[in-house]
């Protein structure tokens, strides 16, 4: 029988916020994935090992992932992430591919899922909370109240930054274009708030779109009430 491919999300950054299932399986099995060319350089790892000490002695599989805008070249790196675990799943051993937030939310994991089900692989997703919930919980902020809409965008990505539709939105990988996001977050004239690297020990607050610094790292997450 083939091995299970499990994508199990560590949240945020605090170890506290791991849930109890995402605990149960990394300490169940041997095998855990990570994106990175060093797994234990990696930010899903250093936030999991501090939940499980014990998966510093598992055994670990990089997978590479670079951040390039080239999807053909994504696609070529992805195939060759995916390759490296059939053999293991082959020989029926599960992978546990840990991945940041929630698996189902802009993941790594989701590129070798894809091309692990449709070769007939069994696929898991274990969810964990995602960046946006931790960093409104933290601000103390709702997100949404009543009839209140939620529009999630990567920002780096492009997208329309009008912020003018009603309810809450909610800005991700925003480190990429954050002068020209800064702009138009003053110029919608919204109450802005900002927290960078959630729950880590770097971890920074903003209140409105002037505090934020330019050159904010790639955890950077923006909400617009």
């Amino acid at each position: 029988m083939k091995g299970i491919l499990y994508g199990v999300g560590v949240g945020p950054g605090d170890p506290e916020l791991m849930t109890l299932r995402a605990v149960r399986i990394i300490r169940e099995n041997q095998v855990i994935a990570l994106p990175g060319k060093d797994p234990r350089n990696a930010t899903a790892y250093k936030i999991a090992v501090r939940a499980v000490p014990e998966l510093s002695e598992k055994e670990l599989v990089a997978i590479r992932m670079p951040m390039v805008r080239d999807r053909q070249k994504l696609m070529e790196e992805h195939r060759k992430g995916a390759e490296l675990l059939k053999p293991l799943l082959d020989s029926g051993k599960n992978v546990v591919f840990l991945t940041l937030g929630d698996p189902s939310v802009y993941s790594t994991f989701s590129y070798i899922q894809d091309i692990l089900a449709a070769e007939g692989y069994p696929v898991e997703m274990v969810s964990g909370v995602p960046s946006f919930c931790a960093c409104a919980a933290r601000l103390g902020l709702p997100l949404a109240e009543w009839d209140e809409e939620i529009r999630v965008i990567p920002a780096v990505h492009g997208g329309d930054l009008s912020f003018d539709r009603p309810g809450s939105y909610v800005l991700m990988k925003s480190a990429g274009r954050m002068p020209e996001i800064r702009k138009a977050l003053i110029e919608s004239g919204r109450s802005v708030h900002c927290v960078t690297d959630c729950g880590m020990e770097t971890e920074k607050v903003y209140h409105g779109a002037e505090e934020i610094p330019e050159d904010a790292g790639y955890f950077t997450l923006i909400i617009v009430k």
